[in-house]
């Protein structure tokens, strides 16, 4: 059943990868406090393609997402329910067996490349964040993650990266900027963008939702 006790206010945060969303939200949720969904949970099983074949798909682009199950899921949390999200395995790519819970609460960050690009995911949003940086920077970044955290090879990287990467941020990424109610940089202090969210949000949040700290 879904609770009255809170009416959430949700914060959408998109740009190009690597470009500082996740410090971002990360920053932002450790200050409110709030917890972050990224929309990288929500990639599709590739069970049904060979293990060998499905670092190839293209998972830059909104169809790798399963987006029906995040609407479901952000609506629920809106109402005042929990949310349930799949945990995914970037080695595997495939989801594993456990599901993740986001307890009800005030607010919540919705972090990813598409956060700004479906209708049904925008109009749930209080205050919508696009993050830019240059390429290099987001170059070198993506690099260092997945070399560090998905344990990629510098050259897949790059081959990804020149092949649908960046393709495909200009196709569905970029054009989220438009979406905006705040644009900062990914290369400034993470205080310095996390103030100037937090100031949309002391002008636009609605008088039931408790100001940042």
């Amino acid at each position: 059943m879904a609770s009255n006790q809170y009416s959430p206010y949700l914060i959408g945060i998109t740009g190009p990868s690597c470009a500082g969303k996740t410090e971002l939200a990360r920053t932002l949720g450790r200050l409110l406090p709030a917890p972050v969904l990224s929309l990288d949970s929500f990639y599709r099983d590739l069970d049904e393609i060979p293990l060998d074949a499905r670092g190839q798909r293209n998972f830059d682009t909104p169809e790798a997402l399963d987006r029906d199950l995040l609407v479901e899921q952000l609506r629920a949390y809106a109402q005042g329910q929990a949310l349930q999200y799949p945990v995914y395995d970037f080695k595997t790519h495939r989801r594993t067996a456990k599901t993740g819970t986001i307890a009800p609460g005030p607010y919540l960050l919705v972090e990813g490349l598409f956060a700004l690009t479906w209708p049904e995911v925008r109009q749930l949003l209080g205050t919508k964040v696009y993050v830019e940086a240059q390429d290099e920077v987001c170059l070198h970044r993506r690099t260092e993650r997945d070399i560090r955290e998905r344990g990629r090879t510098r050259e897949s990287v790059l081959e990804q990266v020149h092949r649908t990467v960046r393709p495909m941020a200009e196709l569905h990424v970029i054009p989220g900027r438009a979406f905006a109610d705040v644009i900062v940089s990914g290369e400034s202090p993470l205080e310095q963008m996390a103030a100037t969210v937090l100031e949309h949000m002391r002008r636009a949040a609605s008088p039931q939702v408790p100001s940042p700290a």
